[in-house]
């Protein structure tokens, strides 16, 4: 499973290519990859990892649904394979400021919410995980969009709750801690 994992990161680093991350300079797959280090703890199903790793490739970069699965059928069994292809999908964002351009922000992270909620148990566990290394450091890195940012995650957590539970409470504690965070940064400035 290693040599495969490895297969799917090198594809997605490839589909990311220079892309960087907002608040840290290093390369979008380092993302990714701790999100598929943290789905390990909870899931080792090679198609759970390999969402993790591919789970932000539709939505960012230029590679088609189609370019995944093909190159998925070439490294992994393929029950697998359209399991992996079916996650990332859900995983993708729907309800996009190009997709629904009349909706406010507000709005467009509701229904995406409410849509995570019913994604696969494998997808809402990814998503967690996600959650989890997205709002790591969210209060000091981003002081002024953290509360919107920290309000949307706790909104989705509390759509999706059939991933694995125990993930889910530290996404939960995390957006937590992030607050308090954020409230003591406020009160000794």
């Amino acid at each position: 499973m290693e040599e495969m994992l490895e297969k799917v990161r090198q594809f997605a680093e490839a589909a990311h290519g220079e892309q960087r991350r907002k608040y840290a300079p290093e390369k979008y797959i380092e993302h990714p990859v701790r999100v598929m280090e943290l789905c390990k703890l909870y899931d080792q199903s090679p198609a759970v990892l390999a969402t993790a790793l591919l789970h932000d490739v539709l939505e960012d970069t230029s590679v088609t649904r189609d370019e995944i699965a093909r190159f998925l059928f070439n490294v992994m069994d393929g029950r697998e394979a359209a399991k992996t292809i079916a996650m990332v999908v859900e995983l993708t964002n729907v309800y996009t400021r190009e997709n629904y351009p009349r909706l406010q922000r507000r709005k467009r992270k509701r229904k995406e919410a409410e849509r995570l909620g019913t994604i696969s148990s494998g997808a809402q566990t990814i998503k967690y995980a996600d959650i989890i290394d997205n709002c790591r450091g969210i209060s000091v890195d981003d002081p002024d969009f953290a509360p919107v940012f920290l309000k949307e995650c706790k909104t989705g957590l509390t759509a999706m709750t059939k991933g694995n539970a125990r993930l889910r409470e530290k996404a939960l504690y995390t957006i937590q801690y992030e607050k308090i965070m954020l409230n003591d940064a406020l009160i000794n400035s």
